[in-house]
């Protein structure tokens, strides 16, 4: 069975607290190279059967009215498997 990935990150204008806590451990244990982290979320989503027009609709509703909240957050990518993968 076929899965899709779905990718949401905070828009950017926004501030990224975990983010921010993120990057400040990296600079304490001596990675101080990585300036910035944002961090997002990653769905997966299985479907059973063939992966047609309407299941890339209904996954692009559902990635922008179910798993994204639009006020905050931007869809970043929706990945589908590769045909005869």
């Amino acid at each position: 069975m076929p899965t899709i990935v779905v990718e949401v990150m905070p828009k950017a204008e926004l501030l990224d607290p975990q983010g921010k806590a993120v990057a400040g451990a990296l600079a304490r244990i001596g990675k101080g190279q990585f300036t910035a982290v944002r961090l997002g979320k990653r769905f997966e989503l299985t479907v059973d059967g063939p992966i047609d027009d309407a299941t890339r609709a209904a996954v692009e509703e559902i990635a922008n009215d179910i798993l994204s909240n639009s006020v905050i957050e931007d869809v970043v990518g929706i990945h589908y498997p590769e045909a005869g993968a």
